[in-house]
């Protein structure tokens, strides 16, 4: 068994207010739960409204198959006209670590 995590920093466009980061947030997070079946979180800069983090964790058989779900999810994120992709960090881990 593998789990992979991918986090990525992202800087948001016209935002002025934590209100209008949740606006732009929150379907991001619906978006990539919805289409890789992966869990998925706004989990830092919470209090910055022109900034967020969002983290995707996966479960799989194997290494290969976390890998190409979190480049799926990270071309998906990079994809989107309302931010922009700051960095993106992929972790693996196995059942023998």
């Amino acid at each position: 068994m593998h789990a992979g995590t991918l986090t990525v920093d992202l800087l948001l466009g016209d935002v002025h207010s934590l209100k209008g980061k949740r606006s732009i947030v929150r379907p991001l997070v619906a978006e990539l739960r919805r289409t890789f079946d992966v869990a998925a979180a706004e989990t830092g800069h919470l209090d910055l409204h022109r900034r967020a983090e969002v983290s995707v964790a996966v479960v799989a058989a194997d290494a290969a198959r976390c890998r190409e779900v979190l480049d799926r999810c990270e071309r998906a994120v990079a994809a989107h006209p309302e931010f922009q992709l700051l960095s993106a960090r992929q972790v693996l881990h196995s059942d023998e670590d």
